[in-house]
């Protein structure tokens, strides 16, 4: 690599790798987008990708049959796909970012494992009343918010450094296992298959009010992380540094944890546990752009929709006629990807 000799080289340079970060981005949408029609057109009743195309955009000659279900059937899964992947896709991201820890997300700090027992214990005591429908998101949420909760006084704590904050997202991971492993084993068989399943993730349930409150979430929250995009860019080079630049460290520690919480919360509450999607996505954004927030945060988004659509699209093509839980899917191709940050050599971009 040669190194600039003048200002007009280095702002070439820099106009170049712009270049190449858009061209990036835009073939990971253009990946989405061929996700996302794949996911609509899988499924027991095979259809075409034209077929499909044709009754998105209410074009040429379409049969009422597939109509009915493209539009009332899978686009409200396929969408929730995209919506829920960029959720967790962002919220790993930033994790990621204000821990500085490559293993940080939503996941791994217990916040999906505090969903799963919340959503356990709801059906475990007959949903307080309320319908299923209500009660399992509902719990779902309100003990990822406790978990959250957790991380966010741990943070607000003078001594506490992004280590401990770790090790106590470890601890809730484990401690909230245990109990919905507790849950289980007191369960009927029947009870804990609903446990079971509602814990793999699924994308089965989504309806278009559910889609669209995780939307405006989802866009909310990313919006607000996109305005401190230059405050996490310096946070990255390191706690000092932010601070001499003006950062309010700690504030911003905390404010992004509670985003991101609210953002993963909700997405989680409605699909079930989803692992891994918040720890990949990143990795492969910094892999592709770098670091600059500006491109860092989107392409984490980008990819986890398309992580999660394409794991949609396998899910339904393990087995024709069959429907394997997402979140299965998603482990598979997870466990691999963080074995290989275990063992692979440290690189900066």
């Amino acid at each position: 690599m040669t190194i600039p000799t003048s200002n007009a080289e280095a702002i070439g340079a820099h106009r170049a790798r712009e270049r190449r970060r858009w061209r990036t981005v835009l073939i990971f949408l253009a990946l989405m987008a061929a996700s996302f029609v794949l996911d609509i057109a899988t499924g027991p009743s095979m259809l075409s990708p034209a077929e499909v195309l044709r009754s998105l955009t209410g074009l040429g000659e379409r049969a009422p049959m597939t109509d009915s279900i493209v539009r009332s059937l899978r686009l409200p899964m396929a969408l929730m796909a995209l919506v829920v992947g960029a959720a967790l896709g962002a919220g790993g991201a930033q994790m990621q970012t204000i821990l500085n820890n490559p293993m940080a997300s939503p996941y791994t700090l217990g916040m999906a494992a505090a969903a799963g027992f919340g959503a356990a214990l709801v059906l475990a005591v007959g949903g307080l009343g309320l319908s299923a429908m209500i009660a399992v998101p509902l719990g779902a949420f309100v003990f990822s918010m406790l978990a959250a909760f957790f991380l966010f006084m741990l943070a607000s704590m003078r001594r506490m450094n992004t280590e401990t904050i770790i090790l106590g997202g470890i601890a809730l991971l484990f401690l909230f296992q245990s109990l919905l492993s507790l849950i289980q084993f007191l369960s009927s068989p029947e009870l804990s298959q609903q446990i079971l399943f509602w814990l793999f993730g699924s994308l089965t349930k989504a309806t278009w009010p559910t889609l669209t409150l995780t939307t405006v979430v989802t866009l909310v929250c990313c919006i607000v992380l996109m305005a401190d995009s230059w405050k996490l860019a310096a946070l990255r080079m390191g706690e000092m540094r932010a601070a001499s630049l003006g950062v309010n460290v700690r504030f911003l520690r905390m404010k992004v944890l509670v985003i991101v919480a609210i953002m993963t919360a909700t997405a989680t509450s409605f699909v079930g546990v989803i692992g891994f999607i918040g720890l990949v996505a990143p990795h492969i954004a910094r892999m592709t752009v770098g670091e600059d927030q500006r491109y860092f945060l989107p392409m984490s988004v980008i990819s986890g929709a398309l992580m999660l659509s394409a794991a949609s699209v396998l899910s339904k093509s393990i087995i024709p006629g069959a429907l394997f839980p997402v979140g299965i899917v998603t482990a598979i191709v997870g466990v691999p990807f963080l074995l290989w940050l275990i063992f692979a050599p440290r690189r900066r971009t």
